[in-house]
């Protein structure tokens, strides 16, 4: 068995003892150890001088309160986490079928597995020794964590996504997040594979993408907005330049011509901060063939917009929405926040003629991430943006073993994009829009 899975499975590392001992010979390796010179060496490099350090700091210790053998060889690799890594958090990290990490507080730690929270046995010796580890994750990253600036986002080296909130925001101490990705990035076959959608469905989004059209992902939090964004965003052609805006880069597109822009916070002074509006003004100015943005959530949705109704066709974007009426209404609600003072109507035909597909995206009880509705958008009736369903899932239900039941369908109705598809040399067989498949 790894020994990093030993320390948090075979080895009660709760255990006050163990914890006061792991304390105690990290404080005492820090003070023997040249810190600068082990700093300039890779772990591989310096691993085999600190463990025989650590070995003999145990030969004294376990003289006064015993460690078992198993005892000893967790211990040993908790000090060589606490030392290189992020201390209890390692043996999580390692854990490639873990999404998220969810710190509480120092003795409550969740994860997320395939789309379910569970409890785990990982503890933290007291809140400064999470506070420490909170800490080592932020100034990687040159930013920095206190009672003047209580809150942070930060992304770690592998792309994970950090958040992290301290006392005296978070009542009951300092409280850490970090969403993961991935390293096998998911494929479209994948979704199909995982009854996240049908067939149909996706040659359906694939024509979208390749005939230019702009396409909305929307869904709630942990829904699978980025990953299905980066599987729409993989149908681009390799020929297009690609430009792509975020507030934390976790898009990974494979073509070869791809400009990525990240957003950046103001300092602790509240200057310097560069916000999605003015990255997507600016790649305006980068002649792109296409435009990714992340996730629209702010007055940068009217630049978009008008982005998509003046040339720069083919757009993609999330939205934090439960339907694809809510999708539109948020729109609405953003354009408004950029104070231009336009008219409603004004406004819903802006997004009636910029949107053309809205696909709706949940993660449902038993944790499976599926596409609940693909929307076109219509145009205008009066002041109501017109819309239509062209593929459902509907839930009918949920097995003896909990898992959701139901059946993707088609409505039958053919959808008006059909020209722009056909335009595009693009035709489906008629039985595509008719097709039922269960599930569950």
């Amino acid at each position: 068995m790894d020994s990093a899975v030993m320390s948090s499975t075979a080895v009660d590392t709760r255990r006050p003892q163990y914890q006061e001992m792991k304390s105690r010979v990290h404080e005492n390796l820090l003070n023997r150890l040249n810190l600068d010179r082990l700093t300039r060496m890779k772990r591989e490099e310096a691993e085999p001088e600190i463990r025989n350090v650590i070995q003999g700091m145990l030969d004294r210790e376990t003289q006064v309160v015993p460690l078992s053998l198993f005892e000893r060889d967790a211990l040993i690799v908790d000090v060589l986490h606490e030392l290189f890594g992020l201390g209890p958090l390692e043996v999580l990290l390692k854990d490639a079928a873990i999404s998220d990490i969810l710190v509480n507080r120092m003795d409550q730690v969740y994860v997320e597995r395939e789309g379910k929270l569970e409890p785990t046995e990982i503890v933290f010796k007291d809140d400064k020794h999470l506070m420490r580890i909170i800490e080592r994750i932020v100034t990687s990253v040159g930013r920095r964590i206190d009672e003047s600036s209580p809150m942070v986002d930060a992304r770690l080296p592998d792309g994970s996504r950090v958040n992290a909130i301290i006392p005296p925001l978070a009542l009951d101490g300092p409280v850490l997040s970090i969403r993961r990705f991935r390293t096998d990035r998911l494929g479209a076959q994948d979704l199909v594979e995982r009854v996240s959608l049908t067939q149909p469905m996706l040659d359906f989004l694939k024509a979208c993408v390749s005939a230019r059209l702009n396409v909305v992902v929307s869904g709630g939090t942990g829904a699978g907005k980025t990953t299905l964004l980066n599987i729409l965003s993989s149908f681009i052609a390799a020929s297009e330049r690609v430009v792509t805006i975020e507030d934390a880069a976790e898009l990974r597109l494979r073509q070869p011509h791809v400009v990525r822009l990240e957003t950046r916070p103001p300092n602790i002074e509240g200057k310097g901060g560069v916000r999605q509006r003015q990255l997507l003004i600016n790649a305006l100015r980068m002649r792109p063939d296409r435009i990714v943005i992340g996730e629209v959530r702010g007055d940068e949705a009217l630049d978009m917009l008008q982005a998509m109704n003046t040339g720069h066709d083919g757009s993609l974007t999330t939205i934090h929405a439960n339907s694809p009426r809510d999708a539109l209404y948020r729109l609405d609600t953003m354009v408004a926040m950029a104070n231009l003072n336009l008219p409603e109507r004004a406004i819903r035909q802006q997004v009636a003629s910029a949107v053309d597909v809205v696909v709706q995206i949940a993660r449902l009880a038993d944790g499976t991430r599926r596409i609940t509705s693909i929307t076109e958008i219509t145009g205008m009736e009066g002041d109501v943006i017109t819309m239509q369903d062209i593929f459902l899932f509907e839930r009918t239900g949920v097995g003896e073993n909990g898992k959701v039941r139901g059946r993707f369908r088609a409505t039958g109705i053919r959808p008006k994009v059909s020209e722009k598809l056909a335009a595009a040399g693009i035709r489906f067989p008629m039985d595509m829009f008719e097709h039922v498949k269960v599930v569950g």
